[in-house]
């Protein structure tokens, strides 16, 4: 066993371990051992060093900047997996309530039969609770539903421990083995390999194998943390998550490995950890391959495709329940394999992507679209714009093998995205990804407008019967923008494609925020920072279809006025059909400082403008990528309609100062209102009666005229939550950033 000697250096902790030296840092509920050099320039460009960590030199990455990152994933994980659990709970006790009304059934059968013929009494014993137990179990098992000669997974609990013929089990979702009949064998855990098998405990040691029971708890969730450097986010989820858990923590250097080794154990986390050295890449598609050939062999095995008794069945996936990407730069090239290797009855992938500096600027459009299949937006938006092009890369990746996903939470945080979301296999909804696939037109040079144009047209149909819809999937027609822009004449730039549905699933977020309250803030140093972002991105959900609480005439009628109706409208619940093809009606933000640079005019407070739309019938957000930002459902034509009542209304400009044929110029209408001028004046001449100033209108949600109106308290009021939320981070320190690549990685 390695000795240990503890010195102070300038306040840290270091600790030397058989003669090197570590820094101890602790997270969470996770310590770690960060590897320093000596400092000397040749050990560190011979891989001794990497990025320094307050002063000290780094062999392996760590970067505590990050700790947002894996606060927020840890709380994620810990609401889908609960979520996860009592799903299959309820599934199991469904399912086990249908084997005993069998039992019953029979019970009742066999009375009857023996009423009927009493002198000749049945062989046939009644079932017990065991047999009733291993026909769940059999059933639970899972099975191989062949489509076009390929393997597909269905949902199905953790394999249980080997037993011998005459013992059987049934498996509870929460992963405890019943032991209910027959003579029970010792099941030894195997040694750890390469890859863990569902339903066993990593070991790292044969005394560790040894002192285990026999009766091995198999994991509720599997984890593989595909590119692990030290250990750190590993090690907290199998410290922290509240439910059983087997992680494989990844890394191809053997430095990277040795330190997760160390770090492990020094945890005292050998029996939840198996640590593995492999190619990311490699080490799923090993998983994948696996998976294929069981399900082929099961699927030419005889009798399979009868059913008949005693044909082999296919055991549970060793796919991975929650798979999480956090690779220094780009994880695009993981995600082929990533989808493939998670588990695709909804298996969790969580990604992170640091290269913002490619996705969400016009500094490199060309790499943006070699690494994730699309070019990115200029403007403010970007970072939003952004978010969707990462998904599209993901979806697009997922669609070649018939899966889909369902983005759960998408964050663009600090200098890097951080996405969650939830994967299955489906090739009838792989059909919508093209109607939720879009470009934007952008007029970034001139008044920042942007116009959407969607890959294909999805339009839903009653079906004849009564019962449900049925989709037509038709060619969009285009383009949807001039290549000037309609409101100033600019030039329009071309964006994406990128992914144009919900990018937030507003039940997984609030099962988070619910949560929040029972954390602990001194493990999760961040929580008020994770409870800011996440109220907003909650906020920020725009529905796809909203009404009023009554209809306009109904208002009317009841002498309520439409102003107060629209701001209590509501969102009606949509069909599973509708969700699928769902698409946001609102993809992206505007900052209302931009739009009054447009103008050349004061710029107007957040509140009047919010106000304005919401007594026009729309939806007013905001968006967690930027402070100041306002997010609607409303076109541009009455965003412009908008500022122009406020430069009319609050801030006149002088029009000698706007140039003619600029943007602000054709915004303003100045010609158009020059000839309306010249024709009052006239009309003044000839009649000496004082005319009345044109009213400030525009189009209403529901396609009437309606007055324009700054309403700063209803604007006030739009997510005034009662709590003081960090909703927008301020560095904490100089040089906040993603720091360097650590040396060999």
């Amino acid at each position: 066993m390695a000795t240990a000697t503890m010195t102070p250096e300038n306040g840290d902790e270091i600790v030397t371990v058989d003669g090197s030296r570590y820094k101890m840092a602790q997270e969470g509920l996770a310590r770690i051992y960060v590897p320093l050099s000596g400092g000397d320039k040749k050990e560190r460009q011979n891989g001794g060093g990497g990025p320094a960590i307050d002063g000290h030199p780094q062999q392996v990455f760590y970067n505590p900047i990050q700790q947002f990152n894996r606060d927020l994933s840890i709380l994620a994980i810990k609401a889908y997996g609960t979520d996860l659990m009592q799903k299959r709970k309820e599934a199991f006790m469904q399912k086990k309530e249908q084997f005993a009304s069998k039992k019953r059934k029979r019970k009742e059968e066999r009375q009857i039969k023996k009423a009927h013929e009493p002198c000749h009494p049945t062989s046939e014993s009644e079932p017990t609770d065991a047999d009733i137990a291993q026909e769940v179990a059999s059933e639970k098992v899972g099975e191989i539903i062949t489509e076009n000669s390929e393997a597909v997974e269905v949902e199905r609990p953790a394999k249980v421990d080997k037993r011998t013929e005459g013992e059987d089990a049934a498996t509870a979702i929460t992963g405890h083995v019943l032991r209910l009949a027959g003579d029970t064998e010792d099941a030894t855990p195997a040694d750890t390999e390469p890859i863990p098998q569902r339903g066993q405990r990593p070991a790292e040691s044969s005394s560790a194998q040894s002192a285990q029971s026999p009766t091995v708890q198999p994991p509720d969730i599997r984890i593989l943390d595909a590119l692990s450097a030290t250990g750190l986010r590993a090690l907290r989820y199998a410290h922290e998550l509240p439910f059983g858990v087997s992680v494989t923590a990844n890394d191809l250097l053997a430095a990277a490995t040795e330190s997760i080794r160390r770090n492990v154990a020094l945890n005292g986390l050998t029996d939840k950890i198996a640590v593995t050295q492999s190619d990311a890449l490699a080490h799923m598609y090993t998983v994948v391959a696996k998976d294929l050939t069981a399900a082929a062999e099961v699927a030419a095995a005889p009798g399979f495709r009868n059913h008949e008794k005693g044909a082999p069945r296919y055991k549970c996936s060793d796919k991975y329940d929650v798979i999480d990407l956090d690779p220094y730069g780009t994880g695009a090239n993981f995600f082929d394999a990533a989808v493939q290797s998670v588990r695709s009855d909804g298996g969790l992938l969580c990604v992170t992507c640091t290269d913002a500096g490619v996705w969400a600027s016009q500094g490199y459009p060309e790499k943006c679209f070699a690494l994730y299949g699309g070019v990115p937006m200029k403007g403010a938006q970007s970072h939003e714009a952004g978010l969707r092009i990462v998904l599209h890369a993901l979806s697009s990746s997922a669609a070649r093998y018939g899966l889909t996903i369902t983005p759960l939470l998408s964050l663009s945080i600090d200098f890097y995205c951080r996405v969650f979301v939830t994967v299955n296999r489906s090739p009838a909804n792989v059909k919508f990804l093209a109607g939720k696939t879009m470009v934007s037109y952008n007029c970034d040079q001139g008044c920042g407008a942007w116009t959407t144009q969607p890959l294909l047209r999805t339009h839903s149909h009653p079906n004849k019967n009564g019962s449900g819809t049925f989709f037509k999937y038709t060619f969009a027609t285009g383009p949807t923008a001039e290549p000037r822009c309609e409101h100033c004449d600019s030039k329009t730039h071309l964006a994406g494609p990128m992914y144009a549905g919900p990018i937030h699933q507003a039940d997984f977020v609030q099962r988070i925020l619910d949560d929040l309250p029972s954390v602990d803030t001194s493990i999760y140093g961040t929580t008020h920072r994770i409870r800011g972002m996440l109220q907003t991105a909650l906020e920020e959900i725009v529905e796809p279809q909203a009404t009023l609480h009554r209809s306009h005439s109904a208002a009317k009628a009841s002498g309520e006025t439409w102003q107060k109706a629209a701001v209590t409208a509501v969102t009606l619940s949509q069909s599973d059909d509708d969700a699928l093809a769902a698409i946001d009606p609102a993809p992206f933000f505007f900052l209302p400082t931009n739009l009054a640079k447009a103008l050349h005019c004061a710029t107007p407070g957040e509140d009047p403008i919010r106000g304005a739309l919401l007594l026009l019938g729309y939806q007013v957000t905001r968006s967690h990528c930027r402070p100041g930002s306002i997010k609607t459902d409303a076109p541009w034509s009455v965003l412009w309609d908008v500022m122009r009542a406020f430069v009319r209304q609050k801030a006149p400009i002088k029009r000698e100062s706007i140039k003619p044929n600029t943007a602000a110029y054709r915004l303003l209408r100045i010609e158009e209102k020059e000839k309306e001028e010249a024709e009052a004046a006239t009309v003044a001449n000839e009649s000496p009666e004082v005319l009345e100033p044109k009213p400030d209108v525009t189009t209403n949600a529901y396609g009437e005229r309606q007055n324009i109106v700054f309403d700063e308290q209803l604007g006030r009021q739009l997510g005034r939550s009662g709590e003081k939320l960090v909703r927008y981070q301020l560095n904490p320190r100089e040089n906040w950033g993603p720091m360097n690549r650590a040396k060999g990685q």
